[in-house]
Order: C-alpha cells, then structure tokens, then sequence
C-alpha cells in the first residue's frame, strides 16, 4: 500500500472504531437500514477524528490513553504491509502495460491484494472492537445518538 492509501485506512479505522464504539448505530435503525460505504470513507463521520469522538463523551485521560495505545498497536502491525502493498500495485502496474495481457496473473494478484486489504481490515476490526471495550455503555450510546442524528443528515442532504 503506498502512504496515501495507509493514511486513509487508519482514517477509515478512526470511523470503523467510532462505529463499533457506538454500537452500530446504522443497524439499530432495523433491517434494510444502513449507512453504506459512504460512511466508511476517509473524512467520513467526525472527519477521521478520534479526539472529537473522545471529547464528545468526555472520555478519561486513562481511556484516551488506553485507546492510542490499542490504536498504535494496531498502526505498529500494519506498517509491515506497506511495502509489500507498494511491490503489488507496482507488479499490477507492470502487468497492465506488459505486451501480452496476463489475464490469470492479474487475477492472481488482485486476490493478492484483496487478501492483504481484508488482513488490514480484521486488524483494524479487533482495534475497534478492544476501543469500544474501553468505553462505558453510556459513553458508546452517546457516540451512537450523534452519529444517528449525523446519518439523519446526510440522509437529509442526499434526499434534497
């Protein structure tokens, strides 16, 4: 993966943790009801910001600490992926401007890829999940009513 891309998924980890300390709150709306990707993107709910989500719950010195610490743990396992993420995109590359097209072997590389981003997002997964445990159920129902109220938004918006 090159940085920009490392850089967008820890962004997008910031939102997954935010989303799994709120308790989901995409599917407390009921079935059929969900926030969809857009929600997931870099700059999504609270701009990537896990700071603005412990400010809003008035999380404790020992919990911010506790979830960087979950959060860098998890930074620290990731930063061995980024090269081997470079050198595929850059074998995929090479693929697409070979003479003959490699159908198979830019298949075999996609999955490749794929493999690594899902390894990424099961790590970023367990972070988000270790951070929610450190937050009260209190503190995760009132990230879950502001991220409701952010979704009745955006759904306002898109509907306009």
């Amino acid at each position: 993966m090159n940085a920009l891309r490392i850089q967008n998924l820890f962004r997008v980890a910031t939102v997954a943790a935010a989303l799994a300390i709120g308790g989901v709150a995409a599917h407390a709306e009921g079935p059929g009801h969900h926030g969809g990707p857009g929600m997931m993107a870099p700059g999504g709910l609270f701009g990537g910001h896990m700071e603005h989500v412990l400010d809003l719950v008035n999380a404790t010195d020992s919990q911010r600490s506790q979830i960087e610490a979950i959060f860098k743990a998890a930074r620290q396992d990731l930063s061995g992926q980024r090269e081997a993420g470079m050198k595929l995109h850059q074998q995929m590359a090479t693929l697409y401007t070979a003479t003959n097209i490699d159908a198979a072997a830019i298949e075999a590389t996609r999955a490749q890829i794929s493999a690594q981003h899902e390894a990424a997002s099961k790590r970023l997964s367990q972070a988000s999940i270790d951070a929610a445990r450190v937050l009260t159920p209190e503190q995760r129902a009132k990230i879950a009513e502001v991220m409701k109220k952010h979704l009745a938004r955006m759904a306002n918006h898109h509907a306009d």
